[in-house]
Order: C-alpha cells, then sequence, then structure tokens
C-alpha cells in the first residue's frame, strides 16, 4: 500500500496494513523565501519518510499597513479585504506550488491557517484581545467578518495549488476563553471558512487547540479528520471521539514527550498510542507541534514503529 492508498483507505474508514504517520514543527523561516522554506519542509518530509506532510504556515496574517496595535475601534475598522495573491501570503504560495509539484501521484499534504479569531490576535490585537472582546465586540465582529472572507479565499487558492486539505487550528481551551466567548467569537467564524471549502478538500482537519478543551461545541463542525492534545491530561481519548464522529480522527503521540525521552520510551508510547487509535479513522501523528530541536533519530524511532505495526491492530 503506497502513501496516497494507505491515506485514502483511512478517509474512506477502511482497514489499513498500518497506520499513516506524520509530525510537525515550526521551522522558523518566516523571515524567508517561499522556495526556501519549500525546500526545507520537502527534505524533512523525505528525510523521515513521513505519509502525509502537515506544510507549516508562518507567514503571518497580514496586517494593515502601518498598524502596530489593535485595540481600539478604529484600529479593528482599519482590517479589510486584500487580494490575497498579492499579500505578504505570497511567499506560502509559493512554496506550496513547490511542494505539490514534488508531491504530486506520491503523497498527500495539507496546508495550515489560524482561525478568524487566532488571526487577529497573533500579530494584531495580542494582549488587547480580551478587552477588544469585552468593549468593543460589533466592532470585533465585523473586523472577523472580513478576516473569514480574506482566509477564504487564501484556502481556495491554497486548495487550487494541490493542497489535500486545510488544518486550522482554532483556540478551544478554557484556560484561553470562555465559552461565550468561543461560540461568539471563534467557532462560528472558523465553521464559515469550512464550510466554504469543504467541496474542494479530502483531508480538512480541524485542530482544536488547548488543554482544557470545549471538545462537545466541535462534534459538529464539518471537519474530515479532527486533531488535539489526545494524551494530554484532559484527553478526550481517541476512541471515544471516534464513536461521537463520522470523520477521522488524529493523534495518538504527545507533543511534550517526543523530546528529552529515550527511543526505548517513545516506541512504548507509540505502540500505545496505535492501539489507542485502532485500525480504522486513524491517523497517527502529535496532538500539537513537537519541539523543532528534537532528536532525529527519535522522530525516526516513531516512524519505524508505525511502519511495524502491520496488521497487528486492535
Amino acid at each position: 500500500m503506497n502513501k496516497i492508498e494507505r491515506v485514502d483507505h483511512v478517509l474512506q474508514g477502511m482497514k489499513v496494513d498500518r497506520p499513516p504517520v506524520s509530525l510537525w514543527y515550526h521551522f522558523g523561516v518566516q523571515h524567508s523565501s517561499g522556495e526556501q522554506f519549500a525546500r526545507l519542509t520537502l527534505e524533512y518530509f523525505d528525510y523521515y519518510d513521513f505519509d502525509f506532510l502537515k506544510v507549516m504556515n508562518d507567514y503571518f496574517y497580514p496586517p494593515p499597513k502601518g498598524l502596530e496595535a489593535a485595540k481600539t475601534k478604529d484600529d479593528l475598522n482599519r482590517i479589510k479585504p486584500f487580494d490575497v495573491e498579492r499579500s505578504l501570503w505570497r511567499e506560502q504560495f509559493k512554496a506550496l506550488e513547490i511542494i505539490s509539484k514534488e508531491l504530486e501521484s506520491k503523497a498527500y499534504f495539507i496546508d495550515t491557517v489560524f482561525d478568524p479569531w487566532q488571526s487577529i490576535r497573533r500579530n494584531m490585537a495580542g494582549e488587547h484581545m480580551k478587552a477588544l472582546m469585552k468593549n468593543e465586540p460589533q466592532a470585533l465582529m465585523k473586523a472577523l467578518e472580513i478576516v473569514t472572507n480574506n482566509l477564504i479565499a487564501y484556502c481556495e487558492k491554497s486548495l487550487r495549488s494541490g493542497s489535500a486539505g486545510i488544518f486550522m487550528s482554532v483556540i478551544a481551551g478554557r484556560e484561553s476563553v470562555t465559552r461565550e466567548e468561543l461560540r461568539t467569537f471563534i467557532k462560528p467564524f472558523a465553521v464559515r471558512v469550512f464550510e466554504a471549502v469543504t467541496r474542494l478538500g479530502k483531508m480538512n482537519t480541524l485542530h482544536l487547540h488547548g488543554q482544557d478543551l470545549f471538545f462537545d461545541d466541535f462534534l459538529d463542525f464539518p471537519a474530515d479528520v479532527f486533531n488535539w492534545w489526545d494524551r494530554g491530561p484532559h484527553g478526550p481519548a481517541l476512541a471515544d471521539v471516534k464513536e461521537r464522529i463520522e470523520g477521522c480522527v488524529m493523534g495518538g503521540i504527545d507533543q511534550t514527550v517526543v523530546s528529552r525521552n529515550t527511543r526505548k520510551f517513545l516506541k512504548d508510547h507509540v505502540a500505545e498510542g496505535i492501539k489507542l487509535g485502532g485500525n480504522r479513522r486513524f491517523f497517527l501523528a502529535n496532538g500539537c507541534s513537537i519541539d523543532s530541536w528534537a532528536y532525529p533519530a527519535s522522530i525516526q524511532t516513531i516512524v519505524e514503529v508505525a511502519k511495524a505495526a502491520g496488521q497487528d491492530l486492535t
């Protein structure tokens, strides 16, 4: 079974010879060109021989020119529609085109985006996001609508460039937001992005970011795959989620243990993760980004365990 067949079987709910495996981390080259980023990404994919590739996206949402901090209604009103292909994201598009050409008929790749709420917080509102939700909800909602439309345009371009799906990181933890904030400012806009691209990708993946997740609020999310920190202190477990959704789950590896642990420890950890995931609708991967400075042999060990899993899945 080749890489594409293996992923297709999982997406279709069929048994596989072994779970498709991949891991990811931030390369830290957002200052560099799309060509450089593509080269590093493909080198990483080939070196570890993953089954599918999650393409990182560290080219931040393009802020309005001159905006240093979005902390008022007037600041939010500066957020406008723009041509995504002429924006700072053009470097990501360059990388996607190169990656698509290299992986065509060999393996699938999915492209990373951050939900509209995160897109505003990460490099525009930052520490002011809580105050904006409280004091300027209408202005924030208007800005979120605009960012959502820009993200939809980005995702459509990404999928036309060869992405098999969009991997969206969505803030969903109680340690970050309240349920009311999530239901008002986060989930509705994230859903809109996925609804717009659901027919354009077969591997659209929802990454629920956080520790103590409002998971039940996302069970109806229109994603093909769910990813979260399933091995964390709050879970939930892979099997529990599989019983409650029609799609696939992605996890089994605690991203916090990949570094600073022995390869023997990782062998046992990954073998356990494979059992937790089962033999259908399961991708073996990290629950969030691993450390970029991870020992290469540790990552190789994870892949080796996955490849040796064979038909012994339960």
